[in-house]
């Protein structure tokens, strides 16, 4: 599969996840990064590594969950982990699975 198609079904994702949890990215870009898998502003940009174009889609679910929570709630608290169990009941266990990709970036 085209690394185009692969970023065209990503970002096909991110705006799923965003109607579902209700939030509205201001730009959403997918680039490069050395350390992150991703990060977002407070003015709503949200930003991907590309890297996750080529990891599981559970993994990539996780990080655009946590990612796109960030919009609502901006610290990793008590909130945001319940946010995170809503809606994506297994998310400790795909950040474990992540945390063994980090070779990868």
């Amino acid at each position: 599969m085209g690394v185009d198609k692969l970023e065209r079904d990503f970002r096909y994702k991110v705006n799923a996840w965003a109607r579902k949890i209700r939030v509205f990215p201001h730009d959403v870009r997918i680039e490069r990064l050395e350390k992150k898998w991703g990060f977002c502003t407070a003015d709503g940009f949200v930003t991907f590594n590309s890297e996750l174009l080529f990891l599981d889609e559970a993994i990539q679910d996780y990080v655009i969950i946590h990612e796109l929570l960030h919009l609502k709630v901006s610290h990793h608290g008590k909130l945001f982990r319940s946010l995170m169990s809503v809606y994506l009941p297994d998310w400790q266990k795909q950040e474990v699975k992540l945390s063994k990709e980090a070779t990868r970036i």
